[in-house]
């Protein structure tokens, strides 16, 4: 079974982006060496998860940028993957590869981790985070947690019914002092 798999970018005191949707925090500690794991992470997925303001701003940029290097080859995949945007007020998704869910989100997500193909990746989306969370369809979290403070923003996770328990997997560091965090649901 296709695992979907949560990649989020948190600053220490837990936003996941500035107050506008910023994200000029992360961007001073992103490496070469952080580009070259996201790439590779990137490459073990086909298909990219979306709520409407995630994609909204990533069919903004990555479409319409030159790159080069690693961010080349990244974009590549951003731009070829198969991507399924979760909305009930979108009216057309036009990204390449990119297809519109309105309904049956649960349902729909449960064929889709049951077809062929390589795992399922969401960044960022925080309503589709909390979710699927709350429907059981997270398989993995990957949090990369940026040493800085923004004091006001967006929280990683709000609004959560309940408490959720997370198993501890593994750690990653890297030079710039960013740290991924790898977690499952916890398994009783």
């Amino acid at each position: 079974m296709r695992k979907i798999i949560v990649s989020m970018n948190v600053t220490l005191d837990g936003f996941m982006a500035g107050i506008n949707g910023e994200l000029d925090w992360h961007f001073p500690l992103w490496n070469d060496e952080m580009s070259i794991y996201f790439c590779d992470q990137l490459g073990k997925t086909d298909t990219i998860l979306l709520g409407r303001v995630s994609y909204e701003r990533m069919a903004r940029y990555w479409p319409n940028k030159t790159f080069t290097g690693i961010e080349l080859e990244y974009a590549d995949m951003m731009n070829n993957h198969n991507k399924v945007v979760f909305s009930q007020t979108l009216e057309s998704a036009t990204w390449s590869n990119t297809r519109l869910v309105r309904e049956n989100i649960g349902e729909e997500v449960l064929k889709m981790k049951q077809s062929p193909g390589k795992d399922m990746i969401i960044y960022g989306s925080g309503s589709i985070v909390r979710s699927f969370i709350q429907e059981g369809l997270i398989d993995e979290f990957q949090i990369w947690v940026h040493p800085v403070f923004i004091q006001h923003g967006v929280p990683m996770f709000r609004d959560m019914e309940e408490n959720i328990h997370l198993q501890f997997m593994k750690a990653r560091t890297f030079r710039s002092g960013v740290v991924i965090l790898y977690y499952k649901p916890w398994q009783q």
